[in-house]
């Protein structure tokens, strides 16, 4: 068997849970541990073996780390990369911790990368940390002295709809009538 056909048999049968719980944002993830905790049944029947490695690719004012995840069987090996930053900026964390927080990101992100986790389903990628959403309101065009009045009648006479506008803006009856007789 191909080192590509045993990373394939791991990535189709795969299962990693979220067993780690943010209080902050109140959901649940999945941590480089336990990615790796998951492969390990996978090593021996497979006879491969699975390592994380870092370089620190640039140490400018935004330090920026590689990670790459590993799968050789050997003689074989296939990698994946993710690239993180080290918020400097980062309030309430001590260096070592700035640097260990991107460092677990990134090598999350590589073992996701290798074993082909969608993170779309998992609540990391999606988390609002605990604010809503804020509803877009739109704007209200008032008068023919409204900048943006202008801006609509430039896009309906270069062809644009009324429709459109009206689907980004809110429009008095004036303006209303006037960009309809355009």
């Amino acid at each position: 068997m191909t080192i590509n056909e045993k990373l394939a048999k791991i990535q189709t049968k795969f299962k990693s849970k979220k067993s780690r719980f943010n209080s902050f944002g109140k959901y649940y993830f999945r941590s480089a541990e336990d990615i790796l905790e998951a492969t390990k049944p996978y090593l021996l029947e497979l006879g491969v073996s699975v390592k994380v490695c870092e370089e620190l690719i640039s140490n400018t004012s935004f330090p920026i780390i590689q990670s790459s995840a590993i799968i050789s069987d050997g003689v074989d090996a296939i990698y994946a990369t993710a690239i993180v930053g080290v918020d400097l900026d980062q309030k309430g964390m001590q260096m070592p911790q700035k640097f260990g927080s991107a460092s677990s990101y990134g090598k999350k992100y590589a073992l996701g990368n290798l074993f082909l986790i969608d993170d779309t389903q998992d609540s990391d990628a999606a988390n609002t940390h605990g604010k809503a959403p804020k509803a877009k309101t739109k704007s209200t065009i008032t008068s023919k002295k409204d900048p943006a009045y202008e801006k609509a009648v430039q896009y309906i006479t270069a062809g644009g709809k009324l429709e459109a506008i009206k689907q980004k803006y809110n429009l008095s009856k004036e303006v209303e009538g006037a960009l309809n007789t355009l």
